[in-house]
């Protein structure tokens, strides 16, 4: 069966994500079709999640949180994947696949997926995600010239053109033919994306658990080709106000509770929702965000999203099967200070926001 969505990544993420989103829109009809998983990394650990990916009947994904008020747990097999292959062992199908079925592909390679080594070519195949990634399109520029859709669900802000600008870099040193240049910038879509969804474990060998909360925004251009039809993807004209709705009201309170956690010497092992349990701390975030973060977003137009989502947000960290720790939010906290309420305040300046100020200056 030909698969016209590649996958590249074997995380718990976008087993929970894209490749659930797929499932359920294949039972309607809604999908180009199933998915090939590659697995980029070699890691002899995950060589076991392979097979597991395209059993009969589907791996599972147990969705578990509170959604309208009301706790949910319910568990869905996922049959999207058709196939797993790994670029140490299966180098040369997956060429074939890449060239000669994909039309949507899909990326999810962890905090260092962009980076490329020295010595990245030193093999026959390249090390690096976006070393694979650029032989591959090479390999179908040659065969076919068909362009395609690359999908990125990298947490980096305008993942899209920050993929596409690392792959022109590489193809300038590696592949230099100006034909090959033109078709990866003008056949290629390369579309910013940006994930939204709290995926807290995995099952093994294969399957995850997660929140009811999901969303998969995909910046609109000519040209481009969607996975698959589903209420949680939302084809969106500017990502601009769903980046700030995340970063500066789900990541900005978490921030906040950080900084309260760390500031009152609070128990070590206390999570999210345990926290929230204290009334005191409860009543501090929401005036933060009644007070401050909604007239924020209120200035730039966007009030009802903002009070949607913080609504939203409540209800995530109020999961009761969510076992979000402090101390691990607290990491690289002054970074995220800086990214999540003081970029905040610069892009609505005009807004008081004493609280958050506050806090961002160590008070």
């Amino acid at each position: 069966m030909a698969t016209p969505i590649l996958q590249f990544g074997t995380s718990r993420f976008l087993q929970a994500h894209a490749d659930l989103f797929v499932s359920e829109a294949l039972e309607r009809g809604e999908a180009l079709g199933r998915i090939t998983i590659i697995q980029t990394t070699g890691s002899p650990e995950r060589a076991g999640r392979l097979a597991a990916f395209a059993v009969p009947g589907g791996y599972p994904v147990i969705i578990r949180g509170r959604q309208d008020g009301r706790d949910i747990e319910r568990e869905q097999k996922i049959t999207s994947v058709a196939r797993a292959l790994s670029t140490a062992t299966d180098w040369d199908a997956v060429k074939r696949v890449f060239s000669e079925e994909a039309e949507v592909v899909l990326s999810n390679t962890g905090d260092t997926g962009y980076k490329v080594e020295t010595g990245d070519c030193a093999g026959p195949v390249p090390a690096s995600f976006p070393g694979k990634l650029l032989a591959l399109l090479h390999d179908r520029f040659q065969a076919n010239r068909r362009g395609l859709t690359v999908l990125p669900c990298e947490l980096v802000s305008r993942n899209g053109e920050v993929l596409k600008k690392l792959i022109l870099d590489l193809q300038a040193d590696r592949y230099p033919e100006s034909d090959f240049r033109d078709w990866l910038s003008r056949d290629v879509v390369w579309a910013n994306t940006l994930v939204d969804r709290i995926v807290s474990e995995p099952i093994e060998p294969a399957g995850a658990v997660a929140e009811p909360y999901a969303l998969w925004a995909i910046e609109q251009q000519p040209g481009l080709t969607m996975p698959c039809r589903h209420p949680a993807i939302l084809l969106v004209d500017d990502l601009t106000p769903y980046e700030k709705l995340k970063l500066h009201i789900l990541n900005l309170g978490h921030t906040v509770l950080a900084d309260i956690w760390m500031k009152e010497n609070r128990p070590a092992s206390e999570t999210v929702k345990a926290m929230l349990r204290d009334g005191d701390v409860r009543q501090r975030l929401l005036s933060i965000y009644r007070d401050e973060v909604v007239p924020g977003f209120a200035a730039k137009g966007l009030a009802k999203e903002a009070e949607a989502y913080v609504a939203a947000t409540l209800e995530r960290f109020d999961n009761p099967f969510l076992e979000h720790r402090l101390r691990d939010i607290a990491n690289h906290h002054a970074e995220k200070l800086v990214r999540r309420i003081v970029d905040f305040h610069a892009w609505t300046p005009d807004v008081p926001m004493p609280v958050l100020l506050d806090i961002a200056s160590g008070q």
